[in-house]
């Protein structure tokens, strides 16, 4: 069986090392590198699936090795790690269609966290299945979100949040399944649509996010568009 190969790109020696013994020990094929350059180099040579990236370093910082990733092969996952407290770079890591972040110092649970969203996501790339569906509860109406969400998901939500206002129920939960991001440009569609709806006088409740993303969501003023819980059970009984 091959395995999954993924591309870790760090300038602390340290670091990379922990990263090669975990994921090792998950099964991955790792690659290494000590800089930016170096790691676009082999990312062009390996064409890896996934990509952990360092945000602060010398020659090419994360932020160059991520855009060049996504105009290269832009369904690469790409996972940036920045530091504790740096959310405004993890923000416009997202903004450039990262689809995770985790902060140093590296918690594995939390790095187990972000490689089986990661894992899932692809899987879902590569199945038919669809992002985006909709389902009728006594509570309310549940739009369910998986996998990455990008500016090419925004109009299969638009199309859910519409079926759901013609509903006539006045609570719409927008549920995250664990394995869902949120790009920037997810983020700025979804913040147009629970602007709009909200002032239609529609409740709009959302389920499900990672601790990762709720921290987004709260920073950049998402939690006043929608009231936030941690999975949709909680949210229906809510009302």
């Amino acid at each position: 069986m091959t395995k999954e190969k993924v591309l870790v790109i760090d300038d602390e020696r340290p670091t990379l090392k922990m990263f090669t013994l975990l994921l090792s020990a998950y099964g991955y094929e790792i690659l290494t590198a000590e800089n930016g350059q170096e790691g676009l180099d082999l990312f062009r040579k390996e064409s890896p699936g996934l990509v952990l990236t360092d945000i602060k370093m010398p020659i090419m910082d994360g932020i160059e090795v991520l855009k060049s990733i996504k105009s290269i092969a832009p369904q690469t996952e790409v996972i940036v790690i920045t530091g504790h407290g740096d959310m405004d770079l993890a923000i416009q890591a997202l903004n450039l269609d990262a689809t995770d972040f985790i902060n140093k110092p590296l918690q594995r649970e939390a790095l187990e966290q972000a490689l089986e969203r990661a894992s899932q996501r692809l899987a879902i790339a590569k199945s038919e299945e669809g992002q985006v569906d909709l389902e009728e509860r006594p509570g309310g109406m549940v739009i369910g979100v998986r996998g990455n969400v990008s500016a090419h998901t925004i109009p299969h939500l638009t199309e859910a949040f519409a079926r759901a206002a013609e509903s006539g129920k006045n609570i719409i939960l927008v549920d995250f399944e664990e394995n869902a991001s949120i790009n920037g440009a997810g983020i700025s569609g979804l913040t147009e649509l629970l602007e709009s709806y909200r002032e239609q006088g529609l409740r709009i409740v959302l389920a499900g996010l990672s601790s990762n993303f709720r921290a987004v969501f709260e920073t950049m003023g998402i939690a006043r568009l929608a009231d936030i819980f941690d999975n949709r059970d909680e949210a229906l009984a809510s009302q």
